[in-house]
């Protein structure tokens, strides 16, 4: 039992593997399909197109949830795995389905959270694997950290201000619109939410563009800076891929790198004698 727990976890978390690779894949995928339907329902759709989504999306939270509960079967310390940060928000991906029945708004909100289950797959570069260096992986990662924040915000307001205020937020669309004005401190005013939680949402998205778009735009600019005196050259142990000039060991696991990085330092300094006679 204590072996098939163990496996069970070293999938759900291995991306190295064919077999880790095809699960997380897999996942990943029905979060992108699962965002995709609930942008899709918004709009005037034939009612038995809307059935067959439902019917999908039913299927994929109930996958979310058998997930969910292996994950916490196989959690070595299930008291920490539950407040840990993937995991609520994982629950908040099939909590609305489960409390459908309750007539509750909120709850019908914490469905447009689920986008930011991608977020496991960012911090271990999984998405991006084809991104080659390292400034691309950060500037994927800060533009789908910037995309999913608005998604979610989109999502929010479309739930709070559509029953209220359907003639102004009549798609998804137009609460991404809103979302973009409105976190960019553009304000155009031409749409405007009415209830009084649309508002505060508004405000939220406010301090959350003046916070969190400078923060990430310097990151990305920092990261910039620093990859610009760095090299390319694969370490041969862990196989991190960019280091400093004058790197002599690997930044991450120590191994000692080729001297060929010595020879670069040394071919530029030839150049730069060789300028100055």
């Amino acid at each position: 039992m204590l072996l098939s727990r163990q496996k069970t976890e070293f999938y759900l978390t291995d991306l190295e593997t064919p077999v880790g690779k095809a699960i997380n894949l897999t996942l990943a995928t029905l979060v992108l399909i699962s965002s995709g339907i609930f942008v899709v329902e918004t709009y005037n759709i034939p009612d038995a197109i809307r059935l067959q989504l439902d019917v999908i999306d039913t299927a994929i939270v109930i996958i979310f949830a058998i997930e969910y509960a292996l994950r916490l079967w196989s959690a070595e310390n299930k008291i920490r795995h539950i407040f840990s940060f993937y995991s609520i928000i994982d629950l908040m991906a099939i909590l609305p389905f489960f409390l459908g029945i309750v007539d509750i708004r909120f709850i019908r909100l914490l469905r447009w959270f689920r986008i930011l289950r991608l977020i496991r797959f960012i911090d271990r570069e999984f998405l991006f694997g084809s991104v080659s260096t390292e400034d691309g992986v950060i500037f994927a990662r800060i533009l789908f950290t910037l995309f999913s924040i608005i998604f979610v915000y989109s999502g929010l307001i479309y739930q709070v201000e559509h029953p209220v205020n359907p003639d102004v937020f009549v798609t998804f669309l137009d609460a991404f619109y809103f979302s973009i004005v409105t976190m960019t401190t553009v304000g155009f005013g031409d749409v405007t939410p009415i209830s009084e939680l649309g508002r505060l949402l508004t405000v939220l998205m406010i301090l959350t563009g003046i916070a969190l778009i400078p923060w990430q735009v310097g990151d990305l600019i920092k990261r910039l800076i620093k990859t610009a005196n760095q090299v390319e050259i694969v370490c041969s142990s862990c196989g991190l891929a960019f280091h400093d000039v004058d790197a002599g060991f690997c930044k991450r696991c120590g191994t000692k790198l080729p001297s060929r990085i010595v020879d670069l330092k040394g071919d530029k300094a030839g150049k730069l004698g060789t300028t100055e006679l």
